[in-house]
């Protein structure tokens, strides 16, 4: 007289509850939908204006500010142009094919730009964009 459990279920229940796994995605998409526009790299500067088409960009491409005031910036770490000059050799010599975006204030002397790109191709870097914001300054 053995006891059955009124049927053949020996084997174990292979089931997965999905369940949690969607509700941790959902709260990582609500987590990249709130972060994703406070991700811009670099110190708030007014971009001139041009009309140009917008080239291809890597992500990791290095991003260089020049505000307003003529200070100049590495993501948002104020460097002077020697500090800058050191820093880019660096990053050049680890990665010889590293795309530089300068990003300067409108009201920047070009001469402060002009410094700035003699620096980045001084210390060995070749690829060289300017950041602007679309449309025409009028």
């Amino acid at each position: 007289m053995g006891m059955s459990s009124g049927g053949d279920n020996n084997g174990m229940m292979a089931e997965i509850n999905v369940t949690p796994f969607v509700d941790v995605m959902l709260v990582l998409l609500i987590i990249f939908m709130v972060t994703a526009p406070m991700m811009n790299q670099g110190v708030q500067v007014e971009l001139p204006k041009a009309t140009a088409d917008q080239l291809p960009t890597d992500e990791k491409a290095l991003i260089l500010s020049i505000a307003e005031d003529g200070q100049y910036y590495m993501a948002e770490e104020n460097y002077d142009l020697n500090e800058l000059k050191l820093k880019l050799q660096a990053i050049a010599a680890s990665n010889p094919d590293k795309e530089v975006f300068i990003r300067a204030d409108a009201l920047v002397p070009y001469e402060k730009v002009a410094q700035l790109m003699a620096a980045c191709t001084q210390a060995g870097i070749t690829k060289l964009g300017m950041v602007t914001e679309p449309g025409v300054n009028e």
